[in-house]
């Protein structure tokens, strides 16, 4: 592949996703999962860049075991700040644009109003502060072919997500208790990876300025909510859905209270903006049903 896309972290949900859609746009595309690209890896970087030749470079690769940071700080450093820092420096030596994933942790989730892409950073996670780092070093290595896309409540048919949990637990629970209490924007992965295509493309044309975009759905809601949409689409009685505070589900990390994203910066690509989280999940409804109940007559 020369003058294509290349994804890091093509395993995952997002880079699952990501790949079927560059296939369905007819874009060369190759993608590397954890086990066949070590990013942390100059060495390794650089090789494969040098036998890819990619145009775009999008890393979906991460550590994203939130809690788990909170005692292993150093090793998900390695991978969210210094990974993206080894893939920039290769980015830049050959000349490629990289669109790098981030998240809504980076900020306090605190705010009464949807963070701008400029809004000031305050992580108050392990994860939220090597996902600055990360983003920092791509912005600083790349000023004008870097691209950092911040997301949150991630939700796909390829991989274990909120979404999906639900969907089980409807069917073995007779009631569920869930957060009512942290506001956010569920986001589709199959709609991320339309974004991120239009993005890459852009940015070849020159046509969208480097920097910080948000990647996740138009509107907002709660966990709470999102379980009732959930509910009302299989056919279940949402009253069965009862609230609660984040103070039931004690974490190793602390959860943003508030993780709604702006959008404004897509104008300035002259792109559309996300569309809304409600639309999107009764479009993907189906798949994920399909995704989860095949998952769970695997277990059987």
């Amino acid at each position: 592949m020369s003058g294509g896309w290349l994804v890091t972290g093509a395993g995952g949900m997002l880079g699952q996703d990501l790949l079927a859609g560059l296939a369905a746009e007819d874009e060369p595309a190759a993608g590397l999962d954890r086990a066949a690209l070590d990013i942390t890896d100059p060495g390794a970087v650089r090789a494969v860049l040098a036998r890819h030749r990619p145009s775009v470079l999008v890393n979906c690769a991460a550590w994203t075991a939130v809690d788990d940071a909170e005692a292993k700080e150093d090793e998900a450093l390695a991978v969210n700040g210094t990974g993206p820092r080894v893939l920039a420096e290769a980015c830049r030596d050959a000349g490629t644009v990289l669109l790098h994933l981030s998240t809504d942790y980076v900020f306090a989730g605190d705010a009464a109003a949807p963070y701008a892409e400029d809004a000031p950073l305050a992580p108050r996670s392990a994860y939220g502060r090597t996902k600055e780092a990360g983003e920092r070093a791509v912005l600083r290595t790349l000023p004008d072919t870097g691209y950092v896309v911040r997301t949150a409540w991630l939700y796909g048919e390829g991989g274990g997500n909120f979404v999906r949990t639900m969907i089980r637990l409807e069917g073995v629970k007779d009631t569920l208790d869930v957060v009512n209490d942290q506001r956010g924007q569920p986001t589709w992965t199959a709609d991320l990876a339309a974004l991120l295509v239009r993005l890459g493309r852009a940015a070849l044309a020159g046509t969208a300025p480097a920097g910080v975009y948000h990647g996740t759905a138009a509107g907002e809601t709660t966990w709470y909510d999102l379980t009732r949409e959930i509910f009302r689409l299989l056919g279940a009685d949402p009253e069965r859905v009862h609230p609660t505070t984040s103070e039931a589900f004690v974490r190793p990390a602390p959860r943003p209270a508030y993780s709604v994203l702006g959008h404004d910066r897509w104008a300035a690509a002259g792109l559309a903006p996300p569309r809304n989280w409600q639309e999107a999940l009764v479009e993907a409804f189906p798949a994920l049903l399909a995704a989860e109940r095949g998952a769970t007559r695997a277990a059987r």
